[in-house]
């Protein structure tokens, strides 16, 4: 058994429920991002949230709001966001962090459209935490590119 911060002892299938809850979270976020265009991915942060994306800062929900209602107005956009060697550490039972590997495809335009490689290949880090109503929500999410091609992004 391992020990939280405030000294209760949290026993290995504990870790693993939260650490599925928190896989699942991410999954459900870019599921919203992909097919309905992020218009209520502001809902999975913290009120003074921060996204950081390999482009620009969004801070606190209406922020992260505004930044996906303008990816919208731009026109369609057809994106994938695979996750990869995702890894949790539970601090306790209401906090915990990731880091995993983000693949983006992504490209202006309505399917079907051309295969390529991913555009951009990221290093993602978050902080979460169990708000009161049970949710899991991204206190902070970075994402640092490692290797990106020509085409852009919205972030």
């Amino acid at each position: 058994m391992n020990c939280d911060r405030g000294g209760i002892a949290l026993d290995e299938t504990e870790r693993l429920r939260i650490r599925q809850e928190i896989e699942a979270r991410a999954i459900d976020y870019w599921y919203e991002v992909d097919v309905h265009d992020g218009l209520r991915a502001h809902e999975y942060f913290t009120a003074d949230g921060v996204f950081t994306s390999s482009v620009k800062t969004h801070s606190g929900r209406e922020a992260i709001k505004a930044f996906y209602a303008q990816r919208k107005a731009r026109g369609p956009r057809t994106s994938r966001h695979v996750i990869s060697n995702f890894r949790v550490v539970v601090a306790d039972r209401d906090h915990a962090s990731t880091q995993w590997v983000l693949s983006l495809y992504a490209a202006d335009g309505t399917p079907i459209l051309p295969s390529k490689p991913p555009i951009m290949l990221g290093d993602v880090t978050e902080a979460l935490v169990r708000e009161a109503d049970g949710a899991w929500r991204y206190k902070s999410r970075t994402i640092k590119a490692v290797f990106r091609d020509d085409t852009p992004t919205t972030g």
